[in-house]
């Protein structure tokens, strides 16, 4: 199945998201962590959303994914680990691909630096994935880096495979099992010659052909190359579009800095904003048509000779004209028009 939208991140704007969408009759599906491991969940009391004052974070998460939910989004638990942009976009967590035609960011921050030799040794050595790529390692030493929840089960997963498994982290949790070395570290360093040799742990070599790094969540950088960012924040424009056409975000990706109330209506923005512009470009118009959406108006020509054979949306947002240029029925690109107006086009 091909979800009309992919929403990445369970927390208040992926959830948001979800809920706007539904209402516009989207098929959604959220990829992300569970929505209890939100960092809302850990707020004791909330006295400030309408309507619903006194409740904990929790029960806010609840009632939030509960309204979801119910709307009709599907849902997945787990971590994204490879996007491919071609023809929408396909998104694998675990063994499993999902296609979806659009995509929202919404994972909240992700603040995990790479460690030294990471980025040098991906792919050679270095893996997010114990689904993916345990096989490889099948009687070979490997290192399990655990900074998820999951990474305990993904280390057995790897012994059960034949790896000869040692983990890795600042303290030992209580599901790994008593079997796995454990390594006391807080300082990790990958260290190779052409592929990985070991991993340096607070200075100590532990001999190794595979480091399996499991972080909750992937920079999102790493699964889309080209995804403008400023100060480690994505950029967006006032729709709540990103630099690369049919993706959007929102959230503490885009600057927030755990304002929920705010991520919320970010996350309802995007998927508006989205569904709108599907809304439509999925439509033929010989002829202009002017529509709204969530305060966008859209200024929709037949044909305006930008790029030959393409469709185009003019789409204004407080004041500024951009266009969508539509190719094959996708959206392929923005380019903004400055101060125009509905009789010049």
């Amino acid at each position: 199945m091909t979800y009309d939208i992919i929403v990445l991140g369970s927390g208040p704007a992926g959830l948001a998201a979800a809920i706007a969408a539904r209402g516009r009759d989207k098929s959604v599906l959220v990829i992300g962590n569970r929505w209890q491991d939100s960092p809302l969940a850990k707020a004791e009391r909330v006295d400030n959303y309408p309507g619903l004052p006194g409740r904990t974070g929790l029960e806010l998460l609840e009632e939030f994914y509960r309204h979801a939910q119910e709307a009709g989004a599907e849902f997945v638990t787990g971590k994204a680990l490879s996007l491919l942009g071609w023809n929408g976009f396909s998104l694998t967590v675990g063994s499993q691909v999902y296609q979806g035609k659009a995509l929202i960011l919404a994972p909240g921050v992700v603040r995990a630096a790479k460690y030294p030799g990471e980025a040098e040794y991906l792919g050679r050595g270095v893996s997010y994935c114990a689904t993916c790529d345990g096989m490889l390692y099948r009687n070979r030493p490997v290192v399990v880096v655990g900074k998820s929840a999951h990474a305990p089960e993904e280390a057995v997963y790897l012994q059960g495979l034949g790896c000869r498994v040692s983990y890795a982290a600042a303290r030992r949790p209580e599901e790994l099992p008593p079997d796995i070395p454990f390594i006391k570290a807080g300082r990790l360093e990958i260290v190779g010659e052409g592929q990985v040799r070991a991993l340096r742990a607070d200075g100590e070599e532990v001999p190794c052909d595979g480091v399996f790094i499991l972080r909750p969540t992937m920079a999102l950088t790493d699964l889309l190359p080209g995804l403008e960012t400023e100060d480690g924040r994505i950029v967006v424009d006032r729709s709540m579009a990103t630099s690369i056409p049919g993706v959007f975000a929102a959230g503490d990706c885009t600057g927030l800095s755990g304002v929920w109330p705010d991520a919320m209506a970010q996350g309802k923005a995007a998927a508006w904003n989205m569904a709108g512009v599907e809304e439509v470009y999925e439509k033929p118009y010989p002829f202009k048509n002017t529509s709204n959406f969530f305060g966008v108006t859209m200024l929709s020509a037949g044909r305006l000779d930008l790029t030959e054979g393409a469709d185009v949306l003019v789409h204004k947002t407080a004041g500024e004209y951009k266009k969508a240029v539509i190719t094959d029925g996708k959206l392929t690109g923005y380019l903004s028009l400055g101060d125009i107006s509905n009789e010049g086009l």
